[in-house]
Order: structure tokens, then C-alpha cells, then sequence
């Protein structure tokens, strides 16, 4: 695309080094990939969302990702939405076929950014499930379950989100 052309599929896939049939493992179409990337793009790194905080809070923090990654969320629902029933599709044909390209992971490293200068809070078992247990928040099946199954308008959404990260993030620190 900086080269100034929509690049195919295997166009991708040379340029990557893999062959054709794992970037169709990943992505069906390019436009599944362009939509991907897109979404890359939306989500900042932990560099970029943290450079100039100094809160060392870990509440605050993962508030702060959370805000982040649920504005991008709204800001990006359909695709998101396509990208999970995408994700979904392909779970369910791995399990035929036993193979299961790994899904995107964006907000596991926003989340281990937040928690990481509270890091001596915490024993490391307990950081780590605290981790697993916040990524069960933030992200887009979140948006599902609060639109969706407990049918919550926006502000209602982040209410229920803010009181979950801060008793988490409370409970793990005992």
C-alpha cells in the first residue's frame, strides 16, 4: 500500500516470506487483511499510550487502556465485529482440520503496560491471572456482551467496565 498500489493476497504473502496457502490460513481475501491492518493501525502501542504518564496506578492505567481500545472499538464496531466472526469461523474449522492460525493479541501488551510499575504490588502468579482476568474486559467480545447480551448503552457499558477493573485490580493486590 506505501507503494501506492492495493497489494493481492500473495503479493502479501511474498513480501511477508510465507507461502500462499498460510496467508490464506490467516486471511481468506485481502480485504480480511486490509481490514486487519486498519484495525493495527487504530490500536496504539504501550510506547505511545503510556509515554507521558506518570501515574504509577494501576487502576488509572488500566483505565486508560481501556478508554483507549473502547473508543477504538466503537469507533470501528462493523469491522470489528466482521473480524470476530471471522476469528470465530476459523476456530470452528481448525478444529477439523487441527490447524489454528493465533489470533491477534493487541490488548495484552496495553494491559501488561498498565500493570507494570505496580509490577512489585503483586506476586507474579497473581500478576499474571490478574492480566488474563483484565483481557476478559477490555477488547471487542466485551462490547459484545455489554451491547449485545446485557443490551447497556455506552455510558452504562463503562460504568460496568471501570467497577470491574478497579475491584480486579484491588482483589489480586490481597
Amino acid at each position: 500500500m506505501k507503494q501506492g498500489r492495493q497489494p493481492a493476497l500473495e503479493d502479501v504473502a511474498a513480501e511477508a516470506l510465507v507461502s500462499r496457502a498460510t496467508a490464506y490460513r490467516y486471511f481468506p481475501s485481502i480485504d480480511a487483511l486490509l481490514l486487519e491492518a486498519s484495525i493495527d493501525i487504530a490500536v496504539p502501542g504501550p510506547e505511545e499510550l503510556f509515554e507521558h504518564e506518570s501515574s504509577t496506578d494501576p487502576v488509572a492505567r488500566v483505565e486508560r487502556a481501556d478508554r483507549v481500545l473502547h473508543d477504538m472499538i466503537l469507533a470501528n464496531e462493523p469491522a470489528l465485529r466482521a473480524m470476530l466472526a471471522q476469528s470465530i469461523e476459523r476456530r470452528a474449522r481448525a478444529v477439523e482440520d487441527g490447524d489454528l492460525p493465533a489470533r491477534q493479541n493487541r490488548r495484552t501488551p496495553l494491559i501488561e503496560a498498565a500493570l507494570e510499575p505496580a509490577r512489585d504490588w503483586y506476586h507474579p502468579e497473581d500478576l499474571d491471572r490478574l492480566a488474563k482476568a483484565l483481557a476478559l474486559i477490555l477488547g471487542p467480545e466485551a462490547m459484545v456482551v455489554c451491547k449485545d447480551v446485557l443490551q447497556l448503552d455506552d455510558a452504562e457499558a463503562r460504568d460496568v467496565k471501570r467497577w470491574a477493573i478497579r475491584t480486579l485490580v484491588t482483589a489480586a493486590r490481597k
